[in-house]
């Protein structure tokens, strides 16, 4: 941006240059026309000279003209150059801003892609905890599958403890119901051996009282009756 004012300010240079030079060859050249009257007439060379001056003035009026347009079209372009160094400076401004930015940027970038390591690392171990949990859950329910087995097995065997508990009440209380009647019959046994043994003490006095009575023909079928007596106490005997 720098280098076109400093084109331009040559350029108007250079044309300052080809005008000053036009203007010196044409005043030589009309010298050389006034010095020189074996050439000419100095009719002639007035009407010349004449022009010569017309031209000169014409040309100084034009290098004037030329030489404002040229000094305006310098300022304007120095004004131009002004604004745009100005305009520079800001953008410097800009740009030192932006790169400020940039490298605020990029440390950033540089924490942050340390985070995302790090996070990565974190997801990493929470997959592997992720992956250990699923199979301590799988042994938890294998574990579980299990123990509600034994569960349904301690209650089907609690069922049937309790059916055997009820099967062994009825069986006890048949017991003592047989344990009543068999001590009923052990005390009606009792009575029994002790109407036999009543009945044994007795039956030797019958048969002295029978011994010193003489034999009766009526008497005889009761001659049975202790001998009955005396087998039916020895089956209780037997019993008990």
């Amino acid at each position: 941006m720098a280098a076109s004012p400093k084109s331009s300010q040559t350029a108007k240079n250079l044309l300052i240059g080809v005008l000053a030079i036009w203007s010196i060859v044409s005043l030589i050249v009309i010298v050389v026309w006034a010095t020189s009257p074996d050439l000419k007439g100095s009719a002639q060379c007035r009407a010349e000279l004449q022009e010569a001056t017309e031209k000169l003035e014409g040309a100084k009026v034009m290098f004037s003209k030329t030489k404002v347009a040229l000094e305006e079209m310098v300022e304007e372009e120095r004004e131009k150059y002004a604004r745009q160094q100005a305009e520079i400076l800001v953008l410097l401004g800009h740009l030192n801003a932006t790169n400020a930015t940039l490298e605020e940027c990029r440390q950033e970038n540089v924490v942050l892609n340390g985070n995302i390591t790090v996070l990565q690392e974190d997801i990493e171990q929470l997959r592997q905890k992720e992956a250990n949990l699923t199979a301590q859950i799988s042994l938890q329910e294998e574990h579980i599958d299990a123990l509600e087995h034994n569960v349904t097995q301690a209650v089907h065997q609690t069922e049937s403890c309790f059916s055997l508990k009820a099967a062994a009440h009825s069986q006890m209380v048949a017991a003592q119901t047989q344990t009543k009647a068999c001590e009923s019959n052990q005390q009606y046994l009792q009575k029994q051996l002790q109407k036999c043994k009543t009945a044994e003490s007795e039956a030797p006095q019958q048969t002295q009282q029978q011994a010193s009575t003489p034999p009766d023909s009526a008497a005889s079928p009761l001659i049975g009756i202790p001998a009955l007596t005396l087998l039916i106490c020895s089956s209780l005997h037997l019993i008990t």
